[in-house]
C-alpha cells in the first residue's frame, strides 16, 4: 500500500474528508480534515480512521500510522 491509497481509501470511507498522507512500505502519516468529525473527541475520531484501515492493517499492509483530525473550522484556525 502507499500513500496514495491511503489516501483515497479514507476519502471514499469517510463522506467529504480530505486526506493528506504521507510514508513509504507501511509506515504513514495521515491528516484528515472532515465535517463528520464535529462532535468527537480524538479518540473517537482516532477510531473512525482506523476502523476504515483495519483491514490494512490485519494484513500487515499498514503496520502504522500517525494522524492528526480536525473539523474543517479547526484546520482552518491552524
Amino acid at each position: 500500500m502507499n500513500a496514495s491509497e491511503v489516501k483515497a481509501l479514507l476519502e471514499s470511507k469517510i463522506e467529504g474528508s480530505q486526506v493528506t498522507a504521507q510514508g513509504e512500505g507501511c509506515n504513514f502519516q495521515v491528516i484528515v480534515v472532515a465535517e463528520a468529525f464535529e462532535g468527537l473527541n480524538t479518540l473517537k475520531r482516532q477510531q473512525l480512521v482506523n476502523s476504515h484501515l483495519q483491514e490494512a492493517i490485519s494484513s500487515g499492509a499498514i503496520h502504522a500510522i500517525t494522524m492528526k483530525t480536525y473539523t474543517p473550522a479547526q484546520f482552518e484556525s491552524l
